[in-house]
């Protein structure tokens, strides 16, 4: 979910409505985001951050010490079926909820490494193996730990490593002979097996496979652009007032040919759209599937055994490499704000990770820069003179020594003309503060005020109790505190910008059962990110480009032949290029009330929403409405459904009006289908308490 949960928006958006109408003014009307930011957050009351702190609750991010043995149980189950995916997934769980150097944590690894070596995973058997080793696995149990990494060795090929290890099981054996005489059989005939196996190899001469190539990884940009990092010198940046920056060919392009790549700046996974678990179940353990259980939260590779953070359950990784990585970057401050984050959306997690990454580049210009355009009146006026100032500070030269200020002919480059992927030109990227809703506006920046209410807490409690390497607590980094009112204006700007700037992370996925003879595979998205380069691509819904990713990168390849001069232009969600060409087909043999025709405009409806482009939404499913009017009738369950979507639509559009109208509609008539207990009809009397100013309704536990 891109921006903060329902709840929160309908907290804040009567909260909004509330307001004297003075000070609504006073927001809508306020000349900089840093007027926005602290009109908006000196609004928010005690009250306001406790009801946030409650539906932050919902989400178990802590370590429950209770959850390893029901989340090894649950995996036993699926092992046993033969299920070792699923039983991995679950595995998984537990090891996530473990404390480092427990019991817990290690049988958790153990029998993920059984599960792993039965689907022939034996290379990642074996790392398993080894942390459940180094977090202490019982003595007891090692014998047939040791078995199982003999076994993976002797099949990898690794005789000598196989050989030791079988050596110090038997020795282990003789020393400790407390094993069943039935256990002992079977250890000591599964020796000799493997130790005929060992034979039998060195004996024959083998030669070992090449290893195979990482076409992509290895990938290098020919040709690679003087102006433009992460492009090929067969593009060109260039601004106009009108248009803004955007890219051109500096040669005939043809098809296929690549254009870009680039590692995103920031990215964040996407945590799903499953609801969270609330206190209070028989069971407040997920055994629920998502991408965080099967991606690196880091570099987003799939990763079939995941390294959980040491501090919370949810942050899962491919290696230990990429938890430190993402510890030393990031995660040792979002850590114990899991929940929080969650709640607020993927929009507020990236704003915050953006300012975090930014520390890293020169904190001094950084903030030095941020000072300097809070206090510029034009900064939201798209490609204003004065935002191009660049991090000049401390550069040196002519101009700065007779109190000029230094200007690139485009926003984002630094002081030598060049555009690369950091922070600069992150913060460059429009945030078109003036086509924002000030209902939107205000959501946004009381949203980043609690998250600096939180930083500045937790900051304190750092400096009050201290923090040790082993319990792993949010530190705040000092350059961060110090500014925090500078860094929410930051935050606030990325939020904004990421209406229009936000890259969806897409990847393919397979579907269906293993029973099933065909596979499906399907596009999903995986995270959200933002790519400085590609966000410099304008938006068309005829691109002549293709956009694809693998982990955290971003590949523009030409999707047909480019001229020379010609803009490069993509289209911002495919779906809706794919989605447009099929209504523009449709409409040419199939009447209009047809249901092939409405299913088009229902899916260009979920494609814009997906966008948050909710008047273009509801403008597709209200054509939509006509053909189930047609074809159900007015009065129809399957009209009810469609109007209670678009009520939806007009609430997070802020359409007051034409979302209570709907609203009315909708309950009529899934009341007289369903009556009072139905779901959706609970969901459109919350909305509409909401926005008759009613009292709040109470959402999750008590405090």
């Amino acid at each position: 979910m891109d921006l903060p949960v329902d709840e929160w928006k309908s907290y804040l958006l009567q909260k909004w409505s509330l307001l004297p109408k003075s000070i609504q003014v006073s927001i809508s009307t306020a000349e900089t985001l840093s007027d926005i930011f602290l009109h908006s957050s000196s609004l928010l009351q005690s009250e306001d951050e406790m009801f946030l702190k409650r539906l932050s609750r919902d989400y178990l991010v802590a370590k429950d010490p209770d959850a390893p043995l029901f989340y090894r149980e649950e995996g036993n189950k699926k092992f046993q079926d033969k299920d070792y995916m699923g039983a991995i997934v679950l595995y998984s769980k537990g090891v996530s909820h473990s404390r480092p150097n427990t019991e817990d944590i290690s049988l958790c690894y153990a029998n993920r490494s059984a599960a792993l070596f039965h689907l022939g995973q034996y290379e990642t058997c074996l790392q398993d193996i080894i942390r459940a080793q180094t977090h202490g696995y019982p003595e007891r149990l090692k014998p047939k730990m040791m078995l199982r990494k003999a076994e993976c060795l002797v099949t990898l090929g690794r005789l000598q490593e196989a050989s030791q290890t079988i050596s110090d099981l038997e020795s282990n054996l003789a020393a400790k002979p407390t094993l069943a005489a039935s256990q002992f059989k079977i250890i000591q005939k599964t020796l000799c097996r493997l130790k005929m196996k060992v034979q039998e190899k060195e004996n024959l001469t083998e030669t070992s496979p090449a290893a195979p190539t990482k076409a992509f990884e290895n990938m290098d940009l020919r040709e690679k652009n003087e102006q433009i990092s992460s492009a090929t010198s067969s593009v060109n940046l260039c601004s106009d007032p009108l248009k803004g920056r955007y890219l051109i060919a500096t040669k005939d392009i043809l098809p296929g040919e690549l254009l870009v790549r680039e590692d995103a700046f920031v990215s964040v996974l996407n945590p799903g759209e499953m609801p969270p678990l609330h206190y209070g179940l028989d069971s407040k353990w997920d055994t629920r599937v998502t991408n965080g259980d099967l991606y690196c939260h880091r570099c987003l590779k799939r990763a079939l055994a995941t390294v959980p953070c040491d501090g919370c359950s949810y942050a899962k990784y491919c290696s230990q490499e990429c938890m430190q990585q993402a510890w030393d970057l990031y995660h040792s401050i979002e850590c114990s704000l899991g929940g929080l984050l969650l709640t607020l959306g993927v929009f507020c997690h990236i704003a915050l990770r953006s300012t975090l990454l930014a520390r890293f580049e020169d904190v001094g210009k950084v903030i030095r820069k941020l000072r300097g355009d809070i206090s510029n009146k034009d900064i939201c006026l798209p490609e204003s003179k004065n935002l191009v100032q660049t991090f000049s500070d401390d550069l040196g030269g002519e101009s700065e020594k007779n109190d000029k200020t230094v200007e690139t002919p485009i926003p984002g480059c630094d002081i030598n003309g060049k555009y690369e992927n950091n922070y600069n030109a992150v913060f460059n990227l429009l945030p078109h503060t003036e086509k924002h809703s000030p209902e939107h506006k205000f959501l946004c920046a009381l949203s980043v005020s609690a998250l600096c209410r939180q930083l500045e807490a937790a900051s304190l409690q750092t400096l009050t109790t201290g923090s040790k390497p082993s319990q792993p607590k949010a530190a705040v980094a000092p350059a961060l505190c110090q500014e925090l009112h500078i860094w929410g204006v930051a935050m606030l700007r990325h939020m904004l910008q990421l209406q229009c700037n936000a890259q969806a992370i897409t990847t393919i996925q397979q579907t269906g059962s293993k029973e099933n003879i065909i596979t499906n595979s399907k596009q999903v998205r995986l995270a959200t990110g933002i790519f400085p380069v590609v966000s410099l691509l304008n938006h068309s819904c005829s691109p002549n480009t293709s956009v694809s990713f693998i982990s955290t990168v971003a590949t523009v390849r030409a999707s047909e032949q480019i001229g020379k001069g010609q803009e490069i232009l993509h289209c911002y969600e495919q779906a809706i290029q794919l989605l447009l060409g099929c209504r523009y087909d449709a409409e040419s043999f199939l009447p209009v009330e047809h249901s092939v025709v409405g299913e088009i405009e229902d899916d260009l409806a979920q494609a814009y929403a997906a966008l948050e482009d909710w008047q273009k939404s509801a403008a597709h499913l209200q054509k939509s409405l006509q053909v189930v009017e047609v074809r159900h009738g007015p009065s129809s369950v399957e009209m009810g459904h469609e109007l209670f979507k678009l009520a939806q639509i007009f609430f997070n559009g802020f359409a007051i009006p034409e979302a209570l109208n709907t609203i009315q509609k909708a309950e009529k008539i899934l009341l007289m289908h369903y009556g009072p207990g139905n779901d959706e009809i609970q969901e459109l009397q919350k909305m509409k308490s909401c926005l008759l100013d009613l009292p709040p309704i109470p959402v999750g536990p008590s405090a």
